[in-house]
C-alpha cells in the first residue's frame, strides 16, 4: 500500500498549481474590478460633463449678451428695478444701493460689505447700465449699476430671476434627462485665511454643501466680469450620475459573481476529475498488484504438480490422482479469477446484455445454493436455506442473479474464519420487493468500510482477508447487476458480530 503516494502527491501538486493559477488572475481581475467600482462615479460625471459642454458654452455667452441689453428705471421713490429689453425685471427688491462720496447706502448689510470694494473704483464705472459679480468672506452677488457723475446707483440682481432667464434661454434644447440651470457662486479657497479654525471651518461648509447640496452635474464658470458664478447644470429628478453608477456597478457585481460561480464550479469540476483519476490511477495499480499476485499463486500450484507428474515422482495411482484433483482445483480457480474480471470489463463498458425472463425466487435460490455446495464450500460449516412459502416471481437474468448471490455465500464462507462456520440463506417478501439475505457469523465489518466495500478493487485490510484470496471485484459486481435489474444490495455488520448482505429485488410478473 506504499506505491500510491506519488500519485496522491501528484494530485496535491497539480491541484495547488490549479489554484495559484486560478486564484492570481482572479484577484487582479477583483482588484481592478474594485478599483473600477470606487471610478464609476467620478466616470460618469466626466461622461456627463463633456455631454453638457456645448450647452453651458452657448448658455455661457448668452446670458451676458442678455444681461448687457438691460436698463436700470427708478420705481417709487427710492427704489430701483433692473429690466431687460422685454420689460422683465431681474432685480431683487430689496436690493437697491446708492455709492457716494465713499459712503454705501443700503438696506442688506451683506450687500453694504460687499460694495465696500466698490467704494475705490467707483470713478471708472461706465455710465451706461453694466452687469458685474462681487465677492467677498466667501460670498458672491450680481449686480447691475451705472455712475451719474460723483454718485453710483444700482441694484442686486435676484436669483430666482437670474434662474428665469436661464430656463427661458435653454428652453427648445434637448435634454436626456430632467435638468435646471442655475448660477452659483464660485467656491473660493479660504483656507489660507484666518488660520488653522477658519480653514477647518471652511472644509466643514464645503463638506456639508457637497454632502447636502444638489449634484452638480457639469458647471462652467462666466468669463468676467462675471468670474464670481458659474453656470451650472442640476438634475430635477433622480440623480443620473447616481442611477448610472448604481446600475454599472450592479451589473458589474452581476458579472463578477457569476465569474466567481463559474470558476468555483470549475475548479471543483477539475479538482474532482484530478482526484478521480488519481485515485483510479492508484486502483489500477492496486489491481494490477492484487491480480497478480492471485494469478501467481494458482499458477505456482499448477507448474509444480505438472512438474512433479513429469519427473515420475509419484507412483501410488491414489497420489496421482490427488495432484490431478488439485491440478483441477487450481485450474477452477484461475479460470474464476480470469472469468471475474472479464466479467467486469464487459459491465464497465456496456456490453453485458441481461436476459431477463420471470422466474420463481426458488430457481434462483438453487442455482446459487447448488454451485456453492459443488464447490465443496460445505464441509465443515452449518449452512442452512429457508425461503418463504408463496413468493411473487421476480424478472431477472437467473444466471447474474444467482452469481451475484454466489458470491455473497463465497464471501460468508472466506471471511468466517476457519472453525464453526454458520451461514444462513433467506429469502422473504418485503412489500414491493424480495429480499435474498445471507448471513454469517465472521469478522464483520467496520463502519468506515461499509461505504467502501462495493467500489472496485476495495478490500478490508485485516489479518484474515490478507490471508484470504480475492480480487476485490465481487461486490462491486454483485452491486452492478443488482443495480441494472432495478434492485438495490445493503449490509448490517458490525465488527466480531458478522455480517448481513441482501440482495433487495423488485418483485416482477407472475
Amino acid at each position: 500500500m506504499s506505491r500510491p503516494a506519488p500519485v496522491i502527491l501528484s494530485f496535491r501538486r497539480t491541484f495547488a498549481l490549479l489554484i495559484l493559477l486560478v486564484v492570481l488572475p482572479s484577484a487582479g481581475l477583483s482588484g481592478f474590478g474594485v478599483v473600477a467600482i470606487i471610478n464609476e462615479r467620478a466616470a460618469v460625471e466626466k461622461r456627463l460633463e463633456a455631454a453638457w459642454r456645448g450647452t453651458l458654452a452657448d448658455l455661457s455667452a448668452e446670458v451676458p449678451r442678455a444681461l448687457g441689453s438691460g436698463r436700470l428705471e427708478r420705481v417709487g421713490t427710492e427704489r430701483l428695478a433692473f429690466l431687460l429689453p422685454d420689460d422683465q425685471e431681474l432685480s431683487d427688491p430689496d436690493g437697491t444701493f446708492h455709492v457716494e462720496n465713499g459712503l454705501v447706502r443700503t438696506k442688506d448689510p451683506q450687500l453694504a460689505e460687499a460694495l465696500a470694494a466698490l467704494v475705490p473704483e467707483a470713478a471708472s464705472l461706465p455710465t451706461v447700465p453694466t452687469v458685474f459679480s462681487l465677492a467677498t468672506n466667501g460670498r458672491a452677488v450680481m449686480v447691475a449699476a451705472e455712475r451719474q457723475g460723483a454718485t453710483v446707483r444700482g441694484v442686486r440682481l435676484s436669483g430666482v430671476a437670474l434662474d428665469g432667464l436661464l430656463s427661458d434661454k435653454a428652453q427648445g434644447r434637448a435634454t436626456s434627462e430632467p435638468v435646471r440651470f442655475t448660477l452659483l457662486p464660485v467656491p473660493r479657497d479660504t483656507s489660507s485665511e484666518g488660520g488653522i479654525v477658519n480653514r477647518l471651518m471652511s472644509e466643514v461648509a464645503q463638506a456639508r454643501q457637497n454632502a447636502l447640496g444638489p449634484p452638480v452635474l457639469a458647471e462652467r464658470v462666466l468669463s468676467a466680469p462675471l468670474q464670481d458664478f458659474r453656470l451650472v447644470v442640476l438634475p430635477t429628478g433622480e440623480d443620473p450620475v447616481a442611477s448610472a453608477s448604481t446600475r454599472n456597478r450592479a451589473v458589474y457585481g452581476v458579472l463578477l459573481g457569476l465569474f466567481y460561480l463559474t470558476l468555483t464550479f470549475g475548479v471543483g469540476y477539475t479538482a474532482r476529475v484530478l482526484y478521480r483519476e488519481a485515485r483510479l490511477s492508484r486502483m489500477k495499480t492496486d489491481f494490477v498488484s492484487l491480480v497478480s499476485h492471485e494469478l501467481r499463486t494458482p499458477l505456482t500450484s499448477i507448474r509444480m504438480f505438472i512438474e512433479t507428474l513429469a519427473l515420475g515422482r509419484l507412483k501410488d495411482p491414489a497420489q496421482q490422482q490427488e495432484v490431478l484433483n488439485l491440478l483441477t482445483k487450481e485450474t477452477e480457480r484461475l479460470s474464476d479469477l480470469i472469468e471475474r474480471v472479464l466479467d467486469w470489463a464487459r459491465i464497465e463498458s456496456g456490453r453485458k446484455v441481461y436476459q431477463r425472463e420471470s422466474l420463481p425466487v426458488t430457481d434462483v435460490v438453487d442455482a446459487a445454493v447448488a454451485a456453492f455446495r459443488t464447490q465443496r464450500h460445505g464441509d465443515g460449516m452449518e449452512f442452512t436455506v429457508k425461503v418463504e412459502d408463496g413468493l411473487p416471481h421476480v424478472e431477472v437474468d437467473r444466471v447474474a442473479v444467482a452469481g451475484a448471490l454466489l458470491n455473497l455465500l463465497q464471501n460468508a464462507y472466506k471471511y468466517s474464519g476457519p472453525t464453526h462456520r454458520r451461514i444462513a440463506l433467506r429469502a422473504q417478501r418485503d412489500g414491493g420487493y424480495v429480499n435474498l439475505s445471507v448471513e454469517d457469523n465472521g469478522v464483520g465489518i467496520a463502519r468506515k468500510d461499509r461505504k467502501r466495500i462495493f467500489e472496485r478493487f476495495y478490500r478490508v485490510d485485516n489479518l484474515l482477508t490478507r490471508k484470504t484470496e480475492g480480487s476485490g471485484l465481487g461486490l462491486a459486481i454483485s452491486k452492478r447487476i443488482v443495480d441494472a435489474h432495478g434492485g438495490r444490495i445493503t449490509v448490517k455488520s458490525e465488527p466480531g458480530q458478522g455480517s448481513c448482505f441482501t440482495l433487495q429485488l423488485p418483485v416482477g410478473r407472475a
